[in-house]
């Protein structure tokens, strides 16, 4: 057992390593201005290609980090026991892994509950299709590679026999990919994965290879990988109408839920949006635990995702109004300013909005009657004043100093590429009695991520001294608030964003009046009915949370646009029950029954 698990990490530890780029970065300088170069030695011939200078940081971090790897990988190896030598395999330029290799690869995946898109993957390796290969695509740590994993451990002996797992490194190309694949088929394997294919620089430019030689012969191809822009560029020519997409950035709560075994809507709006390992010791554990992971996991797995793609789609042709951005090293930068703009200006939306739940109220009771140290300090709060400051401090704190101005084309473009990516959706919100859209109001689909730097960046103004000239109360009152306001705007957000997306033949949008709104509003145009929702962060029943709903003229403004309101509801944290025509639903209750609607 003991020499298994050495195997197991000696396996595990060259997977990764094979992730990392082998060399050196050298440099040379060419009329006064230095460029830098990737050199190394395959198949006893040196090879080099060119490295942008914004990207030779993260490079020199990777190579160091393989390094690493690599010395621990000698250390498992001396370890391990002598095995008697087997005939000889044929000989392959890219990381290939069969056999028995396959078994300890899939086996830690073994014991780890399934994805839902588990079952599309399933279905294309064993159905009848033959032409076309399978895209798994999404941001890291969403479980591409669980996934294929979750997949190999399932297969039989005679299956798994003619299975290859095909490790792409960026020093890959699709000249040595297609010599692989051509010594693959010629041994007959039938079912071949690549994982982070969009690695190599060729990619884009030439992925029709995989569907038009070797699916079109009867092999099922997987095509892994994070750059999730990359793949959608192939698939818009190389790979159009060949190939099935699959993208896992987006979690919704109740797979969240259920496959990392994690409890409440409080700890998916603090974690969601990446996948753990049996979501043991999930909140510890989670890149969303602090404001550096976030900010690492923006900069490595969205901004660097769209540079890398836009470098090599179309040659580098289709950098539009971000090529002066990328010229000048500054577009993994932009990315990561719209990225953080869009956070802060939620934050600032949430902090200078109306205090309209009853949190406040319920706080300054239990407060004033607590048994062992009665206080009326909330009392003497002035919110409008401290809420005023907030706005002020937070619009100073973002204006930092910019090498380069955004304008309005970088922003949109950025913002659309967010699209793309499916990090970012937009959801309407309209007026009545104008029926007038008034804007899109911004999700992230990673609650985590959005959390992690919302609070990180209302937080930040502990470090203002106008802040802290603030007394205690005042201070521990604003952060209370800070954490309660966020979290129960991200409520509303989840629901908006899985509702509309468990309902794409319906619309859903937020719906504004003179004085309030309703939080959520679905339309259904084909029974001309809609639903009304008020959405709280909030275990308790109140009064004023139903005010809107059962407003007369709001109801009769609706109805005259979008036809008989079917139902009245309040999403909120306690059970669920019905009080004077509304119907109470718990929040999460909702949400999983939203994800049992989209899997029938």
């Amino acid at each position: 057992m003991a020499d298994q698990n050495i195997q197991e990490k000696i396996a595990a530890l060259e997977e990764r390593i094979a992730r990392f780029p082998k060399g050196t970065i050298g440099r040379k300088t060419v009329n006064g201005k230095e460029y830098f170069y990737l050199r190394w030695t395959e198949n006893k011939r040196r090879r080099e290609k060119y490295v942008p200078a914004v990207e030779v940081e993260a490079l020199q971090r990777d190579i160091e980090t393989r390094r690493a790897l690599e010395a621990k990988l000698k250390v498992l190896r001396r370890q391990a026991p002598v095995v008697a030598p087997k005939t000889a395999a044929p000989q392959f330029l890219t990381n290939v892994r069969t056999g028995e290799a396959l078994r300890r690869f899939a086996a830690p995946a073994q014991t780890l509950k399934k994805r839902d898109c588990f079952r599309a993957l399933r279905e294309y390796l064993y159905g009848p299709r033959q032409d076309k290969v399978f895209v798994l695509y999404g941001l890291r740590r969403t479980g591409k590679t669980t996934l294929i994993r979750q997949v190999l451990a399932e297969m039989t002996d005679e299956e798994l026999a003619k299975t290859a797992f095909v490790q792409i490194a960026k020093s890959d190309s699709l000249a040595s990919v297609n010599q692989d694949l051509k010594r693959l088929e010629e041994a007959g394997f039938r079912y071949v994965f690549f994982d982070e294919v969009t690695l190599m620089e060729d990619f884009i430019s030439g992925a029709a290879l995989f569907s038009d030689v070797y699916a079109a012969s009867g092999m099922k191809i997987v095509l892994s990988g994070t750059d999730s822009l990359g793949f959608l560029f192939s698939e818009d020519e190389q790979l159009f109408d060949r190939c099935i997409l699959l993208h896992t950035t987006f979690i919704p709560y109740r797979e969240f839920k259920r496959v990392l075994g994690v409890q409440g809507i409080d700890e998916y709006i603090q974690y969601g949006g990446v996948m753990s390992l049996g979501g043991v010791r999930y909140n510890e554990t989670s890149i969303f635990a602090s404001k550096s992971g976030a900010d690492e996991y923006v900069d490595s797995a969205i901004a660097r995702n769209i540079q890398h793609s836009l470098r090599y789609y179309q040659e580098g042709g289709h950098f539009r109004n971000l090529r002066d951005l990328y010229e000048r090293d500054e577009l993994t930068s932009a990315v990561n300013r719209i990225v953080e703009d869009v956070n802060r200006r939620f934050t600032l939306e949430v902090l200078t909005k109306d205090f309209r739940s009853n949190d406040l109220e319920i706080s300054r009771k239990n407060l004033r009657r607590d048994r062992k140290r009665p206080t009326d300090a909330l009392d003497r709060v002035d919110l409008a004043e401290v809420t005023e400051r907030l706005r002020r401090l937070l619009e100073i704190r973002n204006l930092p100093e910019q090498t380069v101005k955004l304008t309005a084309a970088h922003v949109s473009e950025i913002r659309e590429y967010l699209n793309l990516l499916d990090l970012t959706y937009e959801i309407d919100v309209f007026a009545l009695p104008s029926a007038k859209k008034l804007r899109n109001r911004t999700i992230v689909a990673q609650p985590g991520l959005r959390f992690a730097q919302a609070t990180a960046l209302a937080s930040s103004l502990l470090q203002d001294q106008t802040f802290n000239d603030l007394s205690l109360t005042e201070r521990n009152f604003v952060l209370d608030r800070i954490r309660s306001e966020i979290m129960g705007r991200m409520t509303e957000d989840i629901a908006l964003l899985e509702t509309a997306l468990a309902n794409p033949k319906k619309q859903v949008f937020v719906l504004q009046f003179a004085v309030g709104e309703f939080d959520m509003t679905v339309f259904d145009p084909a029974s001309a009915s809609c639903e009304i929702y008020e959405i709280k962060h909030s275990a308790e029943v109140a009064p004023e949370q139903t005010r809107h709903l059962i407003d007369p003229e709001k109801c009769a403004l609706t109805e005259l646009r979008y036809g008989t309101i079917t139902g009245k509801y309040v999403l909120y944290r306690g059970i669920t029950r019905d009080v004077d025509g509304v119907r109470y639903v718990n929040v999460e209750e909702y949400l999983k029954g939203l994800g049992e609607l989209t899997t029938l």
